[in-house]
């Protein structure tokens, strides 16, 4: 076997694992981190019949809306892309114009709290969850054209009540951070 197909082997099984730990890579993130051409990145995706990015994240999303209890798929802001009920989650939202203040072109703060508060009230495992309180710091702008991906966690569950932390990231920067003390309510008290 050639050195360069050695080589080409090897970079194939990284762009493999690469996209199999985070489907949201682009081809130009996976040019950057293995130094080779976008062209070299599409061709191995083909050899190893990996889609591209955006029918990667429709596929993971099918799988993952179909889990959803509380929420139905119109109530989520943003795109969710991972979902483990009573334990994490993850979406993504891309700020567009119409998300923004004209002047400035900076996101508005109910566009983040939204995604952030939807994914946490998606991690619970009833029919109906609410909001009861939150605490969310917000640590930079986020501008037009920025992807934000907001990450859950359920740190405790006490009988009806679920303690959710949610960080949500641009380009690994933190740019909100909150807790949220989501109830579920009782079948029995929302029909009424």
């Amino acid at each position: 076997m050639s050195k360069s197909h050695t080589g080409k082997l090897k970079r194939q099984q990284l762009v493999a694992r690469y996209l199999s730990g985070n489907p949201f890579l682009t081809d130009e993130d996976l040019a950057a981190i293995l130094g080779v051409s976008v062209q070299t990145i599409r061709l191995d995706r083909n050899e190893l019949h990996i889609p591209e990015k955006r029918e990667r994240l429709e596929q993971v999303a099918r799988g993952v809306y179909g889990q959803l209890r509380a929420l139905s798929e119109t109530d989520l802001v943003g795109e969710l892309v991972e979902l483990n009920i009573g334990k994490s989650g993850v979406s993504i939202l891309t700020i567009t114009d119409e998300m923004t203040l004209k002047r400035t072109r900076v996101a508005r703060g109910h566009y983040l709290f939204a995604q952030a508060n939807s994914l946490a009230v998606a991690l619970c495992d009833a029919e109906v969850a609410l909001t009861g309180t939150t605490k969310v710091s917000f640590r930079r702008p986020v501008f037009c054209g920025e992807k934000v991906v907001a990450r859950a966690f359920v740190r405790r569950k006490k009988g009806n009540k679920y303690m959710v932390r949610v960080a949500s990231r641009v380009n690994n920067e933190v740019v909100l951070e909150g807790k949220f003390l989501i109830f579920a309510i009782a079948e029995e008290v929302w029909r009424q």
